[in-house]
């Protein structure tokens, strides 16, 4: 077990590089296994989570090559089993896309409920009920997800919720369906997009990703690729936070400026300057910032992902805020660490009222999940004297290289050894 010290109170100032998406990194490495060849990912974050998907490849027989620091090869041709291990599936949420993967590949899958981080409800019967749309037969038995069909044959799927998993997951499935498959409600996250790129360029045929209705037509064959993952947008928008709470001056490189439409805008409705060019942004700030209300929905919306590093903002903001959380009913866990540090904060169920304060104080204080340890890591930055972040695993699992690259933008911060 590691710890983060930060010494806080110290302006930001200078670039930071932005790594490859984690959350298309969790969907493209399993649908690497529909191949059935190899495939080469590019842009793929340094982070454990993408550790944790290889050990699952090279659990079901898949040959894992690194060739680069951020760029493997999968050949997905050897692999004979369709069992993911509890060990290995426990260890994050996004193991539930080797469901899809599987089903569309052998017809068959057998994958334990997934971990992840406790941010509230998270049911998979969206997952389940479009699978079973497309003719398979699922039973769950002893915390095992088990699926299997005859046949799979595209169907219309009608998403109650948008959900990024569910949506993902039966885009994997259908790519093998015989017949045409139409997810409406679908998910438009930039995920769903990337994932949808890479599987086209396996030789699928899908349409409508990056809309609220996807169009999926079954294919005979699918064959290898290569592939870069997309620039990570929660990393981008974290540092875009860290930047304006810090009241610094930071270049973010390596992104997609229009996937931060919804971060930049509430920014700069706050007073924090963001100055967007062609893969770029900008964030300057020179006063104290303003307070906003914030309601997390989903893409284009403001992300639920962003909802715990913006809380650390709007609680040096000059007046009151209101954040409605609208994704995740446990996402304010966080928020009792946070006051540890001097933030006056009320929480009334998924409504959480802010009042700004000057400044915060360094503590000892926990991660409580991976967006929140980012929360954390921002609120360190900022606050008076030294702050002691632990349970920084969860930090590890999303963000590469994080000390190194505030570090070089004047941060100090470094990792030790729990004792």
């Amino acid at each position: 077990m590691e710890k983060l010290v930060i010494e806080g109170s110290k302006r930001l100032e200078g670039e930071i590089c932005i790594s490859g998406a984690k959350n298309s990194a969790l969907a493209i490495l399993p649908a690497a296994i529909l191949a059935g060849s190899e495939c080469i990912i590019k842009n793929l974050p340094a982070i454990r989570d993408v550790v944790y998907l290889r050990d699952m490849l090279l659990q079901l027989g898949a040959k894992v090559h690194i060739i680069d620091q951020d760029k493997i090869c999968i050949d997905s041709s050897s692999i004979k089993s369709h069992k993911i291990d509890a060990e290995l599936a426990k260890r994050m949420r996004a193991s539930y896309y080797f469901i899809g993967a599987l089903i569309g590949r052998f017809k068959k899958a057998e994958v334990p409920f997934p971990g992840g981080c406790e941010i509230g409800m998270r049911p998979i019967d969206l997952h389940i009920k479009g699978l079973e749309a497309l003719g398979v037969k699922i039973k769950i038995t002893h915390g095992v997800i088990k699926a299997k069909a005859e046949e799979l044959v595209g169907a219309p799927i009608y998403l109650d919720v948008v959900s990024v998993g569910a949506t993902i997951n039966i885009m994997l499935a259908a790519c093998r369906a015989k017949g045409i498959t139409t997810i409406e409600n679908a998910a438009k996250e930039p995920y769903v997009v990337d994932t949808a790129n890479f599987l086209n360029a396996l030789g699928a045929n899908i349409k409508g990703a990056g809309t609220d209705v996807i169009r999926i037509k079954g294919v005979d064959f699918l064959g290898g690729c290569e592939h870069a993952i997309i620039p990570d947008q929660m990393e981008a928008g974290t540092y875009m936070v860290a930047a304006a709470a810090s009241r610094g001056n930071v270049l973010i490189k390596n992104v997609i400026p229009t996937h931060l439409e919804a971060i930049t805008a509430k920014l700069r409705e706050m007073g924090v300057e963001v100055t967007e060019y062609e893969d770029s942004v900008r964030v300057a700030a020179l006063s104290r910032p303003k307070a906003v209300n914030i309601k997390t929905l989903p893409y284009p919306g403001f992300p639920t992902d962003m909802q715990q590093p913006m809380c650390v903002l709007l609680a040096l903001s000059e007046g009151t805020a209101i954040v409605t959380e609208n994704i995740f009913e446990s996402r304010f866990k966080f928020m009792d660490e946070l006051k540890k540090m001097g933030a006056k904060i009320r929480v009334e169920g998924r409504v959480a009222i802010i009042e700004g304060v000057n400044k915060l104080s360094g503590a000892p204080i926990t991660a409580t999940d991976l967006r929140a340890g980012a929360a954390m890591v921002v609120a360190g930055l900022v606050a008076d004297g030294k702050t002691v972040i632990s349970n920084i695993g969860h930090i590890d699992r999303g963000y590469e290289r994080l000390e190194e690259k505030l570090i070089n933008v004047g941060a100090r911060i470094r990792r030790i050894e729990e004792d």
